[in-house]
């Protein structure tokens, strides 16, 4: 049986809510930070077009997605938070 982890060794995450496709964040991501970069950020699709970040990666996602032309429309510590 596996032991879950205690809180604080989880990592935060943050959640964004953009205004294009996976292929295209993806894409802006990688050519930003490159492969090591998407790695440390734990980037998770949570559907199309809301991603799951690292909360200590988060201002470096934003910039590669501002440099590609992708609006981050909001930004928030929960996904019930990106609803309102």
């Amino acid at each position: 049986m596996e032991k879950k982890l205690k809180p604080s060794l989880r990592e935060n995450k943050r959640y964004l809510l953009v205004e294009a496709g996976k292929e295209q964040v993806e894409k802006a991501i990688l050519d930003f930070l490159g492969i090591l970069g998407y790695a440390k950020a734990g980037v998770a699709f949570v559907n199309n077009n809301v991603l799951a970040v690292n909360r200590k990666e988060l201002d470096k996602i934003k910039a590669g997605l501002c440099l590609a032309g992708i609006k981050v429309r909001k930004v928030s510590g929960t996904l019930k938070g990106l609803r309102k």
